[in-house]
């Protein structure tokens, strides 16, 4: 059997981490005060990101099974759309925000010499690092748990339907929820 020298999970792993960075750049740059402040804009976003969600998730609910031989195996996704997918899924849910905002200027010192806007930059990085190991150990620890699951056709296609409605859908009926 074949094995990627990558899980797939690590392609989206790269992608929510790229879509961390934004939100960094958007918390140093002081843009991400504007999303919290303007109760439209906040929910314009949130109302992307549900949509995008329930959009995912559909796909992977009407995904058809190819069939080889007497196997049948769920088409796989390309690396780049893995990545875009984990990145807009990232940068269209506002509570990432919401948490830079909240959590960040803890850390900020204004005494210590270095700009706000600096300092965000920083701290944004030290949690993209660590957030992106902990992904990767994430995705990797996901892709040898379902690897069997995913080898036999039925609990393959079976996990798909669940992921594709539990996680993806029903994380954007609850985002739309999210207050700001």
């Amino acid at each position: 059997m074949y094995h990627e020298a990558l899980p797939r999970g690590s392609y989206s792993a790269l992608g929510i981490s790229a879509g961390i960075l934004v939100h960094t750049i958007l918390a140093a740059l002081g843009l991400s005060v504007l999303l919290m402040q303007s109760a439209f804009l906040f929910t314009v976003v949130k109302i992307i990101g549900a949509c995008y969600l329930g959009y995912l998730g559909l796909q992977i609910l009407l995904t058809r099974t190819k069939t080889e031989g007497n196997k049948k195996e769920i088409p796989k996704q390309s690396n780049r759309k893995i990545f875009v997918q984990g990145m807009i899924t990232n940068v269209t849910n506002p509570k990432v925000a919401v948490f830079f905002l909240a959590f960040l200027p803890q850390f900020v010192q204004a005494e210590s010499g270095m700009s706000a806007s600096l300092s965000f930059l920083t701290l944004g990085l030290i949690f993209t690092t660590t957030g992106t190991v902990w992904f990767f150990i994430t995705a990797l620890l996901a892709s040898f748990t379902t690897a069997k699951l995913r080898g036999e056709s039925r609990s393959g296609m079976i996990l798909n339907k669940v992921t594709g409605l539990l996680v993806f859908i029903a994380m954007g009926i609850q985002l739309l929820y999210t207050e700001s």
